[in-house]
């Protein structure tokens, strides 16, 4: 989002914007490889906005400057794009189309007003796309579709349209036909289907607009009836049917304001055909960008409260209310430091004035709540690895800061006399652990500050340290993410390795033990002497640890019983079979020896200890496993797959339940922690990129004998 120098906006960049109706937020969607990146750099130069595709930056692409997303080679974060057509402002918030990302999907969603879904002439669509779409549907935002790469010798439009309406549903239709070229093969033009006219590109942009060929017609009449009846079904005008059907010639005029209200209130899904590396249906798009999709003014906007939680009014898209402003996303550029790309939604952010920076206290990543006032240096406008400088930026508009101390992803940003706090958007949570060792000492205090600035920027990841495995452990959203967070890591310095997640177990006793435990030595004329006999008893599951003595006559000192109960507790702390601790018993001292001169509170200790061992060593104890409780959220097509994978993971199936989403649903198990290291990658691949899945700990249970048993042999082995 940033290189070595900043610049003025200028005849390359788009210039502020003061009227929040001349605004247009599109998020663009799709899967990877839908050419979601090219379009907006083809889009871009179209407008002037850059002299050519991927003219921005050191040797990357316009959006893809990320150097993770060059190794990767595909988009790994989101990036924002503005560019000015016909006096309206069009900021492009290209999103990564691989599931792993889907934070930086959710960040452009809310920094958006309206969806463009990018659906490949070769490729189809993903599952994933089918989904989000459900999900934009669900609270009403104004989409369209792109069909791209019709440049491809396998491409099908018509395919590519009938599938879209297939999985979308009513009321996707298109606007433009391509229309081949004299070879018959590449795709040379577009056939308006409501002004019935030629849109040629052969000479490039602008396309050069004739009256169709007779040949062309049939094609343009057919698609073009059942484009009509669908943009009049959605007319406020009732008589417009009435009038169509009795054989009137509808005005193009009324057919395009009915059409662009129908599109802008999310009731009509409009196509249009584009191919981005000769220009085809680029200036068409950005008709359909700029006259079919709303403005700031039209969106509903988050809800807001005083940052104790006290209720406010809700907000107005109004450049002269109360400042409150998002951080969508925030980075760390090696050559700036910490970038926040910013959706203003009330107010208007200006540089060299002090704000409040408010933030939700998100407990599963280590974050409280935290409030802060700063003072806003500069402002700028992003364009892939640029920053251009503006002057301020009006409520509906998203610009960039620089060098915040406190601003991470989902913060607040209000006027520092009238503090408010923004309702959060919903993140999934990782669920693919990754554990971290630094490659040395040196490196550790790099790694931790590394660390924090990422997961600070990124709410789909989260840090622990286990205090039961002592490992560092990421929590990622899958193999690709996790890739891309240790690839930041090793660019900024730091050297580290990974290790196979360790899942933390317990060890117990399945029935009463006694132990007897003797220290007697002599070293340099001081001996060591105790004698420890106790009882072991299982507890209820969770009871945890208790000691207790009955020791009769004074065998064992009163002063030395102490010792026994913390030399017991070192040795359960160390575990008994596996290197686990020991859970859920009670220890007795029932007798032992003491000697007057050469017993100590060291040799009690390790007296405990020597008898917990020998009552392990006769008894049966045995590892326990966490048991954690899932929610698995799939498409009705998977729930056989995925419960007959849930019971090849030794879990059990409390219940299957319909979503409250169409075609999807719930199910819920009990399974134990070991069998879900991967299940994160393994249930994408599973359900072709949609299942997705939630866990908290349920209990301890006992691990099934022979897995204990290779447990137990593996640490024999290493000690």
């Amino acid at each position: 989002m940033a290189q070595k120098n900043h610049e003025k906006a200028g005849a390359a960049g788009v210039p502020a914007v003061a009227d929040p109706a001349e605004i247009r937020n599109v998020v663009l969607v799709g899967h990877s490889g839908a050419g979601k990146t090219t379009l907006v750099e083809a889009l871009l130069a179209a407008t002037g906005t850059i002299t050519r595709a991927g003219s921005v930056g050191e040797g990357t692409t316009t959006t893809d400057h990320d150097p993770a997303a060059v190794r990767q080679q595909r988009s790994v974060a989101l990036a924002c794009a503005p560019l000015l057509h016909e006096n309206v402002k069009i900021n492009l918030l290209d999103t990564p189309g691989y599931a792993d990302f889907v934070g930086e999907l959710r960040a452009g969603l809310r920094a958006a007003d309206a969806a463009l879904f990018v659906v490949s002439a070769v490729d189809g669509m993903d599952a994933a796309t089918a989904a989000l779409w459900e999900e934009c549907a669900a609270v009403g935002v104004p989409r369209a579709v792109a069909v791209s790469r019709l440049d491809h010798p396998r491409a099908d439009f018509d395919e590519a349209v009938a599938l879209c309406q297939r999985v979308f549903g009513d009321n996707v239709m298109p606007l433009y036909l391509p229309m081949l070229g004299d070879d018959g093969v590449s795709v040379a033009g577009l056939l308006g289907l409501v002004t019935r006219r030629v849109y040629d590109y052969t000479a490039g942009l602008p396309a050069a607009v004739r009256e169709p060929d007779p040949e062309h017609l049939p094609a343009i009449t057919e698609s073009r009836d059942e484009l009509i009846e669908g943009i009049i079904a959605e007319s406020e005008d009732e008589t417009l049917m009435d009038r169509y059907v009795a054989g009137e010639e509808i005005d193009a005029a009324v057919l395009i304001a009915d059409l662009e209200k129908a599109v802008a209130r999310g009731h009509f899904y409009p196509v249009v055909p584009v191919c981005a590396e000769t220009g085809v249906g680029l200036d068409a798009l950005l008709g359909v960008l700029t006259a079919g999709f709303p403005s700031p003014l039209e969106h509903d906007l988050p809800q807001v409260t005083g940052v104790d939680g006290s209720p406010r009014p809700p907000l107005s898209c109004d450049p002269n209310g109360p400042l409150v402003a998002e951080v969508v996303k925030t980075t760390v550029d090696r050559h700036v430091g910490r970038v926040s790309l910013v959706r203003v939604f009330s107010g208007t952010l200006r540089p060299d004035r002090a704000v409040h920076i408010s933030g939700h206290g998100l407990a599963e990543r280590g974050h409280d709540d935290h409030d802060a006032d700063e003072r806003l240096a500069h402002i700028y406008s992003p364009l892939g690895a640029t920053l251009r400088e503006v002057p301020y930026a009006v409520a509906g508009d998203i610009c960039a800061i620089t060098k915040s101390a406190s601003a991470e992803t989902g913060d607040t940003i209000s006027a520092k006399e009238e503090p408010l706090l923004m309702a959060p958007w919903d993140m999934p949570q990782p669920q693919l652990p990754v554990a971290i060792v630094a490659a040395s000492r040196a490196d550790e205090d790099a790694l931790a500050r590394n660390l924090a600035r990422l997961v600070a920027g990124d709410p789909t990841m989260r840090l622990e340290r286990n205090p039961a495995t002592h490992q560092l452990v990421l929590w990622c959203m899958g193999e690709a993410h996790a890739d891309v967070v240790l690839d930041r890591l090793r660019a900024g310095g730091v050297e580290l390795t990974t290790e196979p997640v360790r899942v933390p177990l317990r060890e117990t006793f399945r029935a009463p033990a006694t132990g007897h435990g003797r220290h007697v030595k002599q070293s340099g004329g001081h001996g060591q002497y105790a004698v420890v006999d106790i009882e072991v008893t299982p507890l209820a599951p969770g009871a945890g640890f208790e000691f207790a003595e009955r020791v009769v006559g004074g065998a064992v000192p009163h002063n030395y019983i102490p010792s026994v109960e913390k030399g017991a507790r070192a040795q359960l702390e160390r575990g008994l079979i596996a290197g686990q601790p020991v859970v859920d018993i009670r220890v007795t001292l029932v007798d032992g020896k003491a000697h007057s001169v050469d017993s100590s509170d060291a040799a009690f200790q390790t007296a405990a200890g020597l008898a917990l061992r020998d009552a392990a060593a006769n008894g049966d104890v045995t590892l326990l496993e966490p048991v954690d409780e899932i929610t698995v959220r799939v498409p009705d097509a998977s729930v056989g797959a995925v419960l007959g994978d849930l019971s090849g993971r030794r879990g059990r199936v409390l219940g299957t339940e319909p979503d409250e989403h169409e075609g999807w649903s719930r199910v819920r198990a009990e399974v134990p922690a070991l069998e879900l290291i991967r299940y994160a990658v393994e249930l994408r691949a599973m359900t072709s990129g949609t299942g997705s899945f939630r866990r908290e700990f349920a209990r301890y249970e006992p691990m099934p004998g022979q897995l204990a048993e290779q447990i137990r042999t593996e640490h024999s082995a290493r000690h």
